[in-house]
C-alpha cells in the first residue's frame, strides 16, 4: 500500500523524520519497501502542449509529436495509444530521470526518427500503477509549467501490509498503530450524524444476510457533481489514485483513509429500489473498468428492481455511475463477507481497491460511520440535501472479550514485559481492558481472536529489540545431528551423484492417467494446483520418465537423472515409502576418452541399483531374482531381495510404457526401496583382522548346460557357497543359445578365482573342488557340465 506523508498526518500529529517513522513502521510488522521522494524526482518534469501528430513512416502503432514546451517545439516519437492533438500531458527532457526505471533520458533514434524526449505515464513518474496511455492533463495551466503545480510533491511510504491487517489498508488504521509507539498522537475526527430532511425515495432490501449482513443508504438530492477540493485530490495523487469527480473522490477518499470502501448510484437512473440478491447464472454487467463480466449464481450483485447494476463490493457498473450531469444519489455503505468477494473477484479477474479491503477484512461496526462522514462529504463539496438513512440488516457480531493471562507474554516470547506496559499498549490500540478481560475493538475483530493474538499485538509494539538472545547450539550437543536414516539418505544421493546421474525434484502429484499404467492406488486430489497434477504418484518413475521426455523435446537426447522422495500408496501420513529412482535415456555416457558410446542397458540400472544398496549399507547376501512390476520389460528386468523382502527393482522400461510417454529412444529404471533396507549394525570400532594370502590366485572356467529358466544368478550364489574362503570370485562371461544345444537349454561360461591361503593346491585339491562346484550346481540348479 502507498502511504503518503501528508496524508499521514491527517491522522497523526507528529514530529518524527521520515526515517524514523519508516522505521517504526517496520518494527511494529508494516514493513516499508522503499520511500520515494516525490520532491525531488518530479522537479524536472513540465507540462508539454501536443500541437500535432503524425503517423510512424515506419511502425504502425508509434506517432510522431510536435509537443510545445514554452519555449520550443520538440519532435517526440511516442507509442500511447491515447495521444492527440491539443492534448496536455507531462514531459520528459534530455537528462531528466524517469523515476520507474531510474535512468536519464537521452536522444534517441525510433525506427529512423530522431526523438528528444518523451511523454510519460503516471506508472513511469511513480504516482500510480496506470500505464495504458500518457498522462492526459485537464488543466489550463500553460506549456512548460512544472507538474509540481499540479501533483502534489509528498513523501511516499510503500508499506508491506500482511493480509491479516485489513484494518492497515487505511490510513486511519496505520496511525493507530503509530500511535501505540509514542511516535506521535493519534487525531480522531469526529462523526457526526447527518440529520435527514426527507425519507429516501428508495429502500433497500436484503436476500442472502450471510453474504451482506448489513446495508446502509442514503438519498441525496439536488447535488452538483464537479472537482473535488485540491486537498482531496492532493491526497488521491500521493496515494496513487487519479482524481474523477467529487462524488467518486469522496468515496475512494473514504475508501484509502478510513478502510471504508462506499459506492454511489446516480439515483435517477435507477429502476425502483435496491435488491442485494445472487446474481443469476449468466447475468451480465459492464462494470466501471470498461468490461464486460458475465456472472453466476455464486456472486452477490446490488440489483435494482430492472437489473444488476453492481458487483457487491468489487466494483460498480457503468449505467449507474455519476457523471457532471448527476443531481440525485444513492449512497452505499455495506459489509460484505470476506469470502463471498474472495471468490467473486478470483473467478472474474476483476480488481480493485475495494475487493482488496472488503476480502481482508473491514471493520464490520463502520457501515453507518462510513455513510455519516461520506455524507459530509459530499454535503460540503457538491451541496444538496440528504434522506434519513435506510438500514437494512443488522450489524455482524464481531464483539470478542478474551480471558488474558498477561504471563502469557514472558511464557511464549521470552519479553518481560511489566503488566502496566501491556495494558497501556493495548489501550492505546483500542483495547478495552477490565483486569484480564481484553474486549476486541471492532476494527481488529477479523484478526484478533485469542490470549496469543494479544501477546503479539504487545510485543510487536514494545519491541524485539530486548529479546533475550541464546544460543542456538551447546557445547553439549553431540556432533552429529543427523539421524540414521538422514544420513542414509543422503549417502545414497552422494553415490547416485557419482554415478553420472543429474538429480531432479519433481512433484509429488502426477497425471492420474498416467498413474494407471503405474499400480496406481488412487489417490486424488480434491484441489489439485493443476488439472494433470491430480492424483499423489505411487511412483517416483513416471515423473521421471516425463522430465526425460521435456528433455529430449529441447534436444537432449541422452539423460540420467535420479530423485529421492516418497511414493504414496494410502492417504494417511505413514502410509508412503523413501524410494530413491533414476533413469537413464539414450546413449550410455562414458567417463573416459577410451570408452565407445553405446545404447543404455538393463546392466547399467542393476549397476546403479547396485551401488545406490552399497551406499546405503545394505546387507551382502542380497538375492537377484527375475521379479519386477508391469512398467518394466518382462525379459530385461530384475529385482534385488533379501528373503521375501524386495529392496529394488531395475530394468528397461516396457516399449507401451515409452509408446505412451512418446519416448523414442531405450530408458532404463530403478527402483531402490530405502525404507525396506535392515538398519546396518554398529560397527565395532575394532579394526578386523587382516588376512593376506602370499599364494598367487588360479582361476578355472566352467561351461553349463542349464534350462533356460534357470537364472544364472542362481548358479553363481551356488558356486560362491562351495567354499567361502577359497573363492573369492564368480562371473559369468559368456551365455550361449543355438543349433547346437536343445531349443530348451543355454549354456553358462562362468570364470571361478579361488585363491588359497594356507598352501599351494595341487592338482588333486583343485580336481576335488571343481567336483564339488559341478555336483553342487546340478544338485541346486539341475545345470549339467558341458562336455
Amino acid at each position: 500500500m502507498k502511504l503518503s506523508l501528508q496524508a499521514l498526518k491527517q491522522y497523526l500529529d507528529t514530529t518524527a523524520t521520515t526515517q524514523e517513522i519508516a522505521d517504526k513502521l517496520t518494527s511494529i510488522g508494516l514493513e516499508v519497501e522503499e520511500v520515494i521522494d516525490n520532491t525531488s524526482t518530479l522537479a524536472p518534469f513540465v507540462i508539454g502542449e501536443i500541437q500535432k501528430v503524425n503517423n510512424h513512416p515506419n511502425a504502425d502503432k508509434l506517432h510522431i509529436l510536435s509537443v510545445f514546451t514554452g519555449k520550443e517545439t520538440l519532435q517526440i516519437v511516442c507509442g500511447a495509444p491515447n495521444v492527440r492533438e491539443g492534448m496536455k500531458s507531462v514531459l520528459a527532457r534530455e537528462g531528466d530521470i524517469i523515476p520507474l526505471y531510474n535512468e536519464k533520458l537521452t536522444k534517441g533514434v525510433i525506427r529512423g526518427i530522431e526523438s528528444c524526449g518523451m511523454m510519460c505515464s503516471e506508472r513511469e513518474l511513480g504516482l500510480s500503477d496506470n500505464h495504458e496511455g500518457i498522462v492526459d492533463l485537464d488543466t489550463d495551466l500553460p506549456a512548460g509549467t512544472p507538474i509540481t503545480e499540479i501533483y502534489h510533491s509528498d513523501i511516499i511510504f510503500d508499506v508491506n501490509v500482511t493480509p491479516n491487517r485489513g484494518d492497515c489498508f487505511g490510513v486511519k488504521g496505520i496511525a493507530k498503530d503509530l500511535s501505540a509507539t509514542g511516535i506521535g498522537t493519534f487525531v480522531s475526527h469526529d462523526v457526526q450524524p447527518i440529520v435527514g430532511t426527507f425519507k429516501s425515495p428508495i429502500s433497500v432490501s436484503i436476500q442472502d444476510t450471510t453474504a451482506c449482513p448489513q446495508f446502509v443508504g442514503r438519498y441525496i438530492r439536488n447535488v452538483k457533481n464537479g472537482q473535488s477540493p485540491k486537498w482531496m485530490q492532493d491526497f488521491l495523487i500521493s496515494m496513487g489514485l487519479r482524481p474523477i469527480s467529487a462524488l467518486v473522490d469522496v468515496t475512494n477518499y473514504l475508501n484509502i483513509a478510513e478502510c471504508r470502501p462506499l459506492h454511489v448510484f446516480d439515483a435517477d437512473k435507477l429502476t425502483g429500489n435496491i435488491i442485494v440478491r445472487p446474481a443469476f447464472n449468466g447475468e451480465k454487467l459492464s462494470a466501471l473498468d470498461e468490461k464486460e463480466y458475465e456472472l453466476n449464481e455464486s456472486m452477490l450483485v446490488i440489483a435494482d428492481e430492472a437489473k444488476a447494476q453492481s458487483i457487491a463490493g468489487v466494483m460498480g457498473g457503468t449505467e449507474t455511475g455519476c457523471t457532471s450531469e448527476t443531481v440525485n444519489v444513492f449512497l452505499e455503505s455495506a459489509y460484505f463477507n470476506p469470502l463471498g468477494i474472495a471468490h467473486t473477484g478470483r473467478v472474474l479477474n476483476a480488481e480493485s481497491d475495494s475487493r482488496t479491503r472488503f476480502e481482508r477484512g473491514i471493520d464490520p461496526a463502520s457501515q453507518v460511520m462510513g455513510n455519516e462522514i461520506a455524507t459530509q462529504l459530499i454535503l460540503d463539496i457538491c451541496g444538496g440535501e440528504a434522506s434519513e438513512l435506510v438500514v437494512a440488516g443488522a450489524e455482524p457480531k464481531w464483539q470478542n472479550v478474551i480471558d488474558f493471562d498477561f504471563g502469557m507474554i514472558k511464557r511464549l516470547c521470552g519479553l518481560d514485559v511489566p503488566k502496566d506496559k501491556a495494558v497501556d499498549i493495548l489501550e492505546k490500540l483500542g483495547f478495552a481492558v477490565n483486569g484480564n478481560q481484553i474486549s476486541v475493538p471492532s476494527w481488529r475483530s477479523n484478526d484478533v481472536k485469542e490470549g496469543a493474538d494479544l501477546v503479539e499485538e504487545v510485543v510487536r509494539i514494545y519491541g524485539l529489540d530486548d529479546l533475550p538472545t541464546t544460543p542456538l547450539r551447546s557445547k553439549e550437543l553431540a556432533v552429529s545431528i543427523l539421524l540414521p536414516h538422514q544420513r542414509r539418505e543422503a549417502a545414497v544421493r552422494r553415490a547416485l551423484a557419482a554415478c553420472g546421474l543429474n538429480q531432479a525434484i519433481t512433484w509429488s502429484f502426477m497425471d492420474s492417467r498416467l498413474a494407471v499404467h503405474f499400480d496406481s492406488k488412487g489417490i486424488r486430489i480434491a484441489n489439485p494446483i493443476a488439472s494433470d497434477l491430480d492424483e499423489m504418484r505411487p511412483s517416483l518413475v513416471p515423473n521421471l520418465l516425463s522430465a526425460v521426455k521435456r528433455n529430449q523435446d529441447k534436444g537432449i537426447k541422452d539423460v540420467q537423472l535420479f530423485e529421492v522422495g516418497p511414493e504414496f500408496y494410502s492417504t494417511t501420513p505413514k502410509e508412503q515409502r523413501l524410494v530413491a529412482c533414476g533413469v537413464r535415456a539414450g546413449n550410455f555416457l562414458p567417463r573416459h576418452f577410451a570408452e565407445t558410446l553405446r545404447v543404455v542397458d538393463v546392466f547399467d540400472a542393476k549397476a546403479d541399483a547396485l551401488e545406490a544398496l552399497n551406499a546405503a549399507d545394505a546387507p551382502q547376501n542380497i538375492q537377484i531374482v527375475r521379479k519386477a512390476p508391469s512398467w518394466y520389460h518382462p525379459g530385461r528386468s530384475g529385482a534385488l531381495t533379501l528373503g521375501k523382502n524386495v529392496l529394488a527393482y531395475f530394468g528397461e522400461i516396457h516399449p507401451k510404457i515409452l509408446k505412451v510417454f512418446d519416448i523414442k529412444t531405450p530408458v532404463v529404471a530403478f527402483e531402490v526401496y530405502l525404507d525396506n533396507i535392515p538398519q546396518a549394525r554398529v560397527k565395532s570400532k575394532a579394526q578386523k583382522l587382516l588376512k593376506m594370502s602370499n599364494l598367487m590366485p588360479l582361476t578355472r572356467d566352467f561351461a553349463f548346460i542349464a534350462d533356460k529358466s534357470v537364472e544364472a544368478g542362481k548358479i553363481l550364489s551356488t558356486i560362491q557357497n562351495v567354499d567361502k574362503e577359497k573363492i573369492t570370485n564368480v562371473a559369468l562371461f559368456d551365455v550361449y543359445e543355438g543349433d547346437k544345444l536343445p531349443a530348451d537349454k543355454k549354456s553358462l561360461a562362468i570364470q571361478v578365482t579361488i585363491w588359497p591361503t594356507e598352501k599351494t593346491m595341487t592338482d588333486k585339491d583343485i580336481e576335488i573342488l571343481s567336483t564339488q562346484i559341478i555336483n553342487m550346481v546340478k544338485k541346486n540348479t539341475g545345470a549339467e557340465l558341458r562336455s
